[in-house]
C-alpha cells in the first residue's frame, strides 16, 4: 500500500496575530507545531503500513521552516517526505491549498499508485475542515471524514471500512480504494519515537517541490487562485457579566432578588408573555 499523509504546520498558541493588510497569519515569533490531527493521521498511516506493508509518504505546503514538521513525520515512522514551497503558494485559501496538495498527490501517484490519503479532520488554526474534502473531490475518490477508527483495510479487494463520528453517535462506512480519510483525535495515539527514528529524521534531506516541478497551474495557486478572502478582522468585545446573587446567608432572599431582576428584563418579560 502507498499511503500519503497531508500535513500542516500551525502556531502553537491561541493568541494568533493577523496581518491587517493581507488578513493572513503572522507566524514570526510564534512557535509552530505539527497540527495534532495530522499527527494522528501519520500514526494511523504507519500502523496500516505495519499491517499490510507498503510505504508512507508525507507532504506539507509552507515556507522553508515547515520542514520541521516533516522531520516529526519521519520520526513517527514515515518513509519519505516532501516540502511544497514556492512564493506562488502564499496566501492560499482552502480551495487553492487543496489544489496544491492534490498536485503533490498526483505526482506521488505517478511514482507509485496511491491507495490512501490521510489528513487531520481540520487544522487548529483555521478550523475549516475543508482542505481534506477538497483534495478528495479533485482526486475523484471516496471521502471518509471524521474517522474515529479504521475497522479494516483489504488491499486485494480494494476496500476499507471505518467508524465515522456523528453529532449524536457514529456510523460505519465501507468504501473502495483509493480513498481519502480525515482523522479525529481518538483515531490513534501517536507513539513515542524511537532513538533511531529521531536520528534519521534529523539527518534526512528534505526534497522541495515548487509549482513547476508539480506541473501546477499558477493561476490556481496562492492568493491568485483563492476566490475567498478575509474582508475584515476584529476581536469580539467581551460581554459584561450579569448580576450575581449570594445564596449563602439567605437563599430565599437571593431567589427573590433573582426573580425580580429577571422580570425587570424587558426581553425576558416579553418572551414569558408569549408562552
Amino acid at each position: 500500500m502507498h499511503i500519503v499523509c497531508l500535513l500542516k504546520q500551525v502556531p502553537d498558541t491561541a493568541e494568533v496575530r493577523i496581518d491587517p493588510e493581507t488578513n493572513t497569519l503572522i507566524r514570526a515569533g510564534v512557535e509552530s507545531i505539527l497540527n495534532p490531527y495530522d499527527m494522528v493521521a501519520v500514526e494511523q498511516a504507519v500502523r496500516l503500513r505495519e499491517q499490510h506493508g507498503g510505504m508512507v509518504s508525507a507532504v506539507t505546503m509552507g515556507p522553508p521552516q515547515a520542514e520541521a514538521i516533516l522531520r516529526d513525520a519521519l520520526a513517527l515512522g514515515a518513509d519519505q517526505v516532501y516540502l511544497l514551497s514556492d512564493r506562488a503558494f502564499a496566501g492560499a485559501d482552502t480551495l487553492a491549498t487543496s489544489y496544491t496538495l492534490f498536485k503533490a498527490v498526483q505526482k506521488l501517484d505517478g511514482q507509485q499508485a496511491v491507495d490512501l490519503v490521510l489528513c487531520g479532520k481540520q487544522a487548529i488554526d483555521g478550523d475549516t475542515a475543508q482542505t481534506g474534502p477538497g483534495v478528495a473531490t479533485r482526486m475523484g475518490c471516496s471521502q471518509l471524514t471524521y474517522c474515529q477508527e479504521v475497522d479494516w483495510v483489504d488491499p486485494k479487494a480494494r476496500t476499507i471500512q471505518i467508524k465515522r463520528k456523528l453529532r449524536d453517535g457514529f456510523e460505519r462506512l465501507r468504501a473502495g480504494l483509493p480513498a481519502l480519510l480525515t482523522a479525529e483525535l481518538e483515531l490513534a495515539t501517536p507513539r513515542r519515537c524511537s532513538l533511531p527514528s529521531l536520528i534519521r529524521s534529523l539527518q534526512a534531506e528534505i526534497p522541495v517541490w515548487d509549482a513547476d516541478s508539480m506541473g501546477a497551474d499558477r493561476e490556481l495557486l496562492g492568493l491568485k487562485g483563492s476566490p475567498t478572502w478575509v474582508q475584515a478582522i476584529f476581536s469580539p468585545q467581551p460581554k459584561e457579566p450579569g448580576p450575581q446573587f449570594q445564596a449563602g446567608e439567605d437563599s430565599s432572599r437571593a431567589v427573590s432578588e433573582a426573580l425580580e431582576a429577571l422580570f425587570r428584563d424587558e426581553d425576558f418579560a416579553e418572551k414569558l408573555l408569549k408562552h
